[in-house]
C-alpha cells in the first residue's frame, strides 16, 4: 500500500526519497539500523524495485545511508545534516505556498488565477511617468537606516489618510513594512509561539497558511460567507479552542472577492471581545474602498484590531511596501522585532511613494484603478453569466471574484488543463485548510487578467 507522502507531486523517485530522509531525521529508523531490503521496501511503498535502488543509492549520494556489500544498508546522518535536513513544518510551509511559486514564474500566456494586476494597471500606468522623481533632493542623510518604524513622513501622510478614513492613528502608531507578507510575518513572530491557536478565513490567504505552518502554530478555519466571516463558528471555535489571533480580510477578501457587512462587522467585534481574540484585519483594498463603514478597525479603533496596509497591490508588486497599524504597545514590539530581524525597510521607497502621496499621483492612479477594476469585473460577471457559472460573491472592491465549480469538477485537475493550455488558474482548495470544504471546488478569479476569449473558450468546453 502507497504511504500517503507518495500521493504529492514530483516524481516517485523525489516522493519516496524525501519521505525516507524526512524519517531518518526523525530517527525513524535510529543511525546504525539498516534499511529494510530492496524487496520489502518495494512491497512496503508499492513501487518498483528498480525504484527503491535509485531512491537508496541517492541516500547513499547524500550520505544518509552506506551501502555495506552482503548485509544491504545502513541508516546514517551526515554532519551536516542539521545545517541542510529541513524540517517537516519548514516543507509543509513551502508546500502550501507553491501557488505563489507558480504565480511568479512567467511562462504562462493567460493568468487569469494571478493574484496581482497587469503592470499595465499600476508601475506602467501613470505612476511610471513620476518614478524618476525620487532622484532630485537626494541628501546624504537618505542613505542611513533611520527609524525602525520607518520614513516619518510617509508615517505621517498615511495618518493624515487614516483621518479621512474615520481611523485615529499617529505617527508612532504605524510601522512600515516590506509589504502586506512582511507585515503578516512581523505579527506571527511577535505575538505567536509554537503550539499556539489562531483563525483564519476559511477560504483564505494560502501564503498567510505557510507562515503560520512555518512557525508551529495550529490553525483553525472560520467559514466565509458573502457577507464575511460566519460569526457563529467563530464563537464556536473561540469557545472551544480559545485562539490568540484572528487573521481576516474586509474588503475584497481573497479568493472569494467577498466584502464583510456592517452587522457582521459589529457582531465579530463583539464576539471578539468576549472571547478576548485579537483581530488582524489584512486590507489591502482599503485605499480603493476608504468610506467603507464595515472596516473592522474603523469601527474598533485599535483597541482589538490591528490593520495590514499595502501599497503593493495598488502602485506595484515590486515596490514592496506595506504598514502595520496598531496601538503603541503593539507597534513598540514589532518595531523591535523588524530592528532584529531586518534592522528596517526601505527608505527610498518610502521617499518615493510619500512623493507620490502629497503630489496627487497616488488619488489619481487610484481613481482610474477602481474604474478599471468596477469595468472589468462587470464584464466578467457579464461573460460567466451567459456561459451559466456560478460565482461565491460580486466583486467586493478587490481584483477577485470566485468561479463556483460543478460537484463532479476537480480543482487541482482543472487547473492541471488549463496549465496545458499555458492557462494559469488559481484552484479553491489552495485556500482552504479543509480540501473537502464545499467552497474549496472552485477557482479564484483576477478580474483585470480574464479578457482573453481562450480562456472563455476554455470554459465552456470543460465545465460541461
Amino acid at each position: 500500500m502507497v504511504d500517503g507522502d507518495l500521493k504529492q507531486p514530483g516524481t516517485l523517485v523525489d516522493r519516496l526519497t524525501a519521505q525516507l530522509t524526512d524519517e531518518i531525521l526523525r530517527g525513524q529508523p535510529p543511525v546504525g539500523s539498516r534499511l529494510m531490503s530492496i524487496r520489502k521496501a518495494a512491497d512496503r511503498y508499492g513501487v518498483s524495485k528498480n525504484t527503491v535502488i535509485e531512491v537508496y543509492d541517492r541516500l547513499v549520494a547524500s550520505g544518509y545511508a552506506t551501502s555495506r556489500p552482503g548485509s544491504g544498508f545502513e541508516v546514517c546522518v551526515p554532519q551536516d545534516a542539521d545545517r541542510s535536513g529541513r524540517p517537516r513544518h519548514v516543507a509543509e510551509a513551502v508546500d502550501i505556498a507553491s501557488l505563489l511559486s507558480a504565480q511568479l514564474e512567467e511562462n504562462f500566456e493567460i493568468r487569469v488565477g494571478d493574484g496581482r494586476p497587469p503592470p499595465s494597471w499600476t508601475e506602467e500606468s501613470e505612476i511610471k511617468r513620476h518614478l524618476g522623481f525620487f532622484g532630485r533632493g537626494h541628501t546624504a542623510g537618505m542613505d542611513a537606516y533611520g527609524s525602525a518604524l520607518g520614513f516619518p513622513a510617509l508615517r505621517g501622510e498615511i495618518s493624515k489618510r487614516l483621518a479621512a478614513q474615520h481611523l485615529r492613528a499617529s505617527e508612532d502608531e504605524i510601522l512600515l513594512t516590506f509589504g502586506a507578507n512582511h507585515a503578516l510575518d512581523l505579527i506571527v513572530r511577535a505575538f505567536l509561539s509554537p503550539g499556539d491557536v489562531v483563525l483564519v478565513d476559511e477560504p483564505g490567504y494560502y501564503p498567510l497558511f505557510a507562515k503560520l505552518k512555518l512557525a508551529q502554530v495550529r490553525m483553525l478555519g472560520v467559514r466565509r460567507t458573502p457577507e464575511g466571516p460566519d460569526v457563529n463558528d467563530f464563537v464556536a471555535k473561540a469557545t472551544a479552542e480559545r485562539p490568540r489571533l484572528f487573521f481576516t480580510q474586509s474588503i475584497g477578501h481573497n479568493p472569494t472577492g467577498s466584502s464583510t457587512s456592517l452587522p457582521v462587522a459589529h457582531a465579530l467585534l463583539n464576539a471578539a471581545a468576549v472571547h478576548n481574540v485579537t483581530i488582524v484585519e489584512d486590507d489591502p483594498f482599503a485605499d480603493l474602498a476608504p468610506s467603507v463603514p464595515s472596516r473592522l478597525v474603523t469601527l474598533d479603533q485599535l483597541n482589538r484590531v490591528m490593520s495590514v496596509g499595502t501599497f503593493s497591490k495598488t502602485l506595484s508588486a515590486s515596490l514592496r511596501a506595506g504598514y502595520i497599524v496598531g496601538n503603541r504597545q503593539q507597534i513598540g514590539a514589532l518595531a523591535e522585532l523588524k530592528m532584529l530581524t531586518t534592522v528596517n525597510s526601505s527608505g527610498h521607497v518610502e521617499r518615493l511613494i510619500h512623493r507620490l502621496l502629497v503630489e496627487g499621483h497616488y488619488d489619481r492612479h487610484l481613481k482610474r484603478l477602481a474604474s478599471r477594476i468596477d469595468g472589468a469585473a462587470i464584464q466578467l460577471l457579464q461573460k460567466l453569466k451567459l456561459l451559466g457559472c456560478e460565482v461565491f460573491a460580486g466583486n467586493g472592491g478587490g481584483y477577485y471574484l470566485y468561479l463556483l465549480l460543478p460537484e463532479q469538477i476537480d480543482d487541482i485537475e482543472f487547473a492541471r488543463r488549463g496549465a496545458r493550455e499555458s492557462i494559469f488558474i488559481a484552484p479553491g482548495s489552495v485556500f482552504c485548510l479543509n480540501k473537502n470544504n464545499a467552497i474549496a471546488s472552485g477557482i479564484r478569479l483576477n478580474v483585470a487578467r480574464a479578457v482573453d476569449e481562450r480562456f472563455y473558450s476554455f470554459l465552456a468546453k470543460n465545465l460541461s
